[in-house]
Parts: C-alpha cells; sequence; structure tokens
C-alpha cells in the first residue's frame, strides 16, 4: 500500500467514523422510545404476578406437547421479555433435557413481542400478523419436535431459582440499572454498525457481500438484493438491528415488500450467533435448535410463496 492509497484509506475510514456518530445517535433514540415504555410495562405485569397468572391458563396445551405444566411459564416469560429472562426461569426449573429443548426452541421462535413485532412493523410488517405467526410457528414446531426428538433422560436444571425483587423499589432500582447499561450497549452496537456500513458503502463492497450471498436467498426464497438486511438481522437480531434495518429502507438500500419478506424469514430465524451460544451454554442440543429454526424459515417463506401463487391462479380462473 503506498502512501497516497494509505492516506486515502485513512481519511475515508475517518469520515465513516465521524458520518456514523450522528445517526447513531438518532437511531438509538428512536429504538430506547420503542423500548423502554415496553420494558417498564412488562416488568410492571412481571412484578405484580400477571405473567405467571396467563401462563396458568395455557397449561393443558403444553401438556399436549410433552411438556410440564409449569414450563408455561418459560414461555410467556420470553414472549413477554427476552430471551436472557426466559432463561432465567427455566434454570430454576428441573425438566428433562428433552423437556429443556422443546420450550427453549418455543422461546428462540416467540421472545421479545412487544419490542420485535414493533421493530418489524416499521420494516414492513403487520404488528399483529408477525405476533400471530411467532405464536403458530412457536407451538407448531414444539409439536413437531415432541413427535421425532429421541429420549434424552438427562435431567436439566441447576436448583436455584434467580433472585426475584420483593419490593417496588428494588424492582424500579433494577430496571433503572439494566436500561442504563443495555441503553449505552445499544449505542455502541449501533454505531459500530453504522461505521461498518459506511465502510463498506465507501469500499464499494456492499455489492460483493450481496453476489457472496445470492445462492442462500434464493435458497430461502429471499429477494437477492436483501442480502445485508438479512445478515444484520441474524448477526444483531431484530431488537439492536431493528435501527439498522430501518436505516436500510429509508436510505433505499431494500424496497419496503422486499423487507416484510426477509422479516418473515427472521420471525423465525434470527440473532444466530447470540442465541445459539446462549442455550448451548446451558446444555441445549444446539443441532435441534438450529435445525428447526432453519426448517420452518423455509417452511413460513415458501410455504407463503406457494399460498400467493395458488391464489392468484384461483382469483385468474374465477375472472375468466
Amino acid at each position: 500500500m503506498n502512501r497516497k492509497t494509505f492516506i486515502s484509506f485513512g481519511t475515508k475510514t475517518r469520515r465513516c467514523c465521524t458520518d456514523a456518530f450522528p445517526k447513531s445517535c438518532k437511531m438509538t433514540l428512536w429504538l430506547l422510545k420503542m423500548m423502554i415504555p415496553i420494558s417498564l410495562a412488562v416488568t410492571l405485569l412481571q412484578h405484580y404476578g400477571a405473567i405467571a397468572f396467563a401462563a396458568r391458563y395455557i397449561d393443558p396445551l403444553f401438556r399436549l406437547m410433552g411438556l410440564p405444566g409449569e414450563s408455561a411459564v418459560v414461555f410467556i416469560t420470553g414472549a413477554a421479555l427476552t430471551t436472557y429472562a426466559a432463561v432465567a426461569v427455566l434454570l430454576s426449573l428441573t425438566l428433562t433435557l428433552r423437556q429443556a429443548t422443546i420450550i427453549s426452541l418455543m422461546v428462540l421462535l416467540c421472545h421479545a413481542l412487544p419490542m420485535e413485532c414493533t421493530v418489524t412493523r416499521r420494516t414492513g410488517s403487520s404488528f399483529a400478523g408477525m405476533v400471530v405467526l411467532r405464536i403458530l410457528m412457536a407451538f407448531a414446531a414444539a409439536f413437531y419436535l415432541n413427535l421425532i426428538l429421541p429420549e434424552m433422560p438427562q435431567t436439566f436444571g441447576f436448583a436455584t431459582a434467580p433472585h426475584a425483587e420483593t419490593t417496588l423499589v428494588e424492582v424500579a432500582e433494577n430496571w433503572t440499572v439494566t436500561n442504563l447499561k443495555l441503553s449505552i450497549m445499544i449505542f455502541l452496537i449501533i454505531y459500530a454498525i453504522m461505521i461498518m456500513q459506511n465502510m463498506l458503502q465507501a469500499f464499494n463492497m456492499l455489492d460483493a457481500i450481496s453476489k457472496f450471498l445470492r445462492p442462500l436467498m434464493r435458497f430461502f426464497g429471499l429477494p437477492e438484493d436483501a442480502a445485508y438486511f438479512w445478515l444484520v438481522g441474524n448477526t444483531l437480531g431484530i431488537s439492536y438491528g431493528g435501527a439498522v434495518m430501518f436505516d436500510c429502507i429509508e436510505n433505499g438500500t431494500i424496497p419496503r415488500e422486499k423487507a416484510a419478506a426477509v422479516n418473515r424469514h427472521l420471525a423465525m430465524n434470527h440473532s444466530i450467533i447470540e442465541d445459539t451460544c446462549v442455550f448451548g451454554a446451558i446444555g441445549i442440543s444446539v443441532f435441534w435448535i438450529i435445525s428447526t429454526r432453519m426448517l420452518f424459515a423455509l417452511i413460513v417463506v415458501w410455504g407463503r410463496k406457494l399460498m400467493m401463487k395458488i391464489f392468484r391462479k384461483t382469483r385468474k380462473t374465477t375472472a375468466n
């Protein structure tokens, strides 16, 4: 690398970092305006027992999937809060490894619904539609896994329940500290991604990435030009990557209707690295988690394509 090229590289990199800062601040505020009220509301519902109360009414359904009734609390907690909240509850139960694998899959398909479905609504999808899709697919996947999963008699559980705040003041203190840390982390993640995105654009690398991922996009039934949008969702997830994904729509990188198609895939399979590491670390079978999520992502996307094709053909026949 000669001196002129090195200076040009340094100038472009510095400009990418500088340009990314104000946009990252704006995106962080946009994301926090959604996250903080939702987080506070759900935390209060959990503190006053509303989540545990709701779990009682779906106990019978969980037993049909080979799960004990108390595992419903894990699902409800994950659906309302996050995977980490669900893991905290999961670790307080004593289940077989088979049962823990099934409920973990349900959580991964259906977690943080208030937050993540709000994000996907801003990136082209219906809020209610995504909620219904993720809940239905979570139960469908659990039924499927219960049919094919071999016996796993090993006991899963650490027999140490997480600390529960006993007063509203303790809940408020814990919520405030947690959200302050989360806000800082979200800004740093978004800032790093925006720098990377600016550099990819500055050095004309986005087209190369899209070309490399093109065969994978075709396999998943997704638009080829949605590769970067898909990559953000699979590496950062919907919550953290939401601001970056929304920026892709705002700057015209991907049309809203194509983003909606990717959203359906991401509803089944996103944040693949973090989620796999978290659940793998507590002893859940990574193979069954990844393979089932991939399978249902394919079913959702290709299934909708088939339904739309049949619908158009039927309408055309009726018109004639």
